[in-house]
């Protein structure tokens, strides 16, 4: 495991969630951090967290799906600190009404734009300067839904995470030669705020069950730790209570 204190780190959708919790573990193990989300005061609660811990937090606040936007954003962490060594995206969206049923091509299009152009033009960005250093990781918080189809996550939420784990490997093929890695993390249910999203309140009992964000956060840290010669290509962890394992009746489309 190596150090990674001083390396700057991109953390996207670090106002709440994973992102937030893979922020303050980076920043409590002495990144330099700059952060981005759609909403300033989420991220500036995030900075005055990690400030605590002893580290530094740069707050630009973004749309991903944005790509102008992005690229003004990196611009301005270059300005900052000279480098980007390794980007946290962990933005992500999803809607209520996400079956096909009830499923809108606005809905459809928002929640591409997010999560899979999003991915790409954050990660787009920064590769050119990932190339120049010579070195880089890009941890992509991809999702359960990357590798299996299930009912609950939805059609554009699944065709989504499964577009952005082809990016994360796609990354590795070409990009390895510059000392390039790219992990994708595929977590099961999280107790995040894109529970709120779900058509149906998740029982606290079941959410207490699940993984929780201080859990990825380690696992994120855990990832950024390793030694440059060593690439985790995917990561895939669930709960050890499952509930799509048990058959719960979230998991399952609802007969007519």
């Amino acid at each position: 495991m190596r150090s990674i204190a001083g390396k700057v780190v991109w953390v996207t959708g670090a106002g709440t969630g994973i992102g937030r919790a893979g922020a303050l573990s980076l920043g409590g193990s002495g990144a330099e951090l700059a952060l981005s989300g759609r909403r300033e005061e989420k991220l500036n609660e995030t900075a005055s967290q990690v400030e605590k811990l002893g580290g530094r937090a740069l707050v630009e606040p973004l749309d991903v799906s944005d790509e102008a936007a992005v690229g003004q954003v990196i611009e301005h962490i270059l300005k900052r600190f000279g480098r980007i060594d390794i980007l946290v995206h962990s933005a992500g969206i999803n809607v209520p009404n996400r079956t096909w049923r009830d499923l809108t091509s606005e809905a459809w299009n928002r929640v591409i734009d997010v999560d899979l152009s999003g991915a790409f033009h954050c990660a787009h960005g920064v590769l050119p300067i990932m190339r120049k250093q010579r070195e880089g990781l890009i941890i992509n918080v991809a999702s359960w839904a990357s590798r299996y189809v299930s009912y609950l996550s939805g059609p554009c939420y699944t065709a989504a995470k499964h577009g952005m784990l082809a990016l994360s490997h796609s990354i590795n093929i070409e990009e390895g030669r510059y000392g390039i890695r790219c992990c994708a993390l595929c977590p099961g249910e999280v107790a995040t705020p894109l529970l709120e999203q779900r058509p149906k309140p998740v029982p606290k009992q079941d959410t207490d069950r699940m993984i929780q964000c201080d859990d990825m956060g380690e696992l994120i840290c855990f990832v950024a730790s390793m030694h440059e010669r060593v690439c985790l290509n995917e990561v895939l962890v669930s709960p050890t209570w499952n509930r799509s394992y048990q058959g719960h009746p979230d998991t399952l489309p609802p007969r007519d």
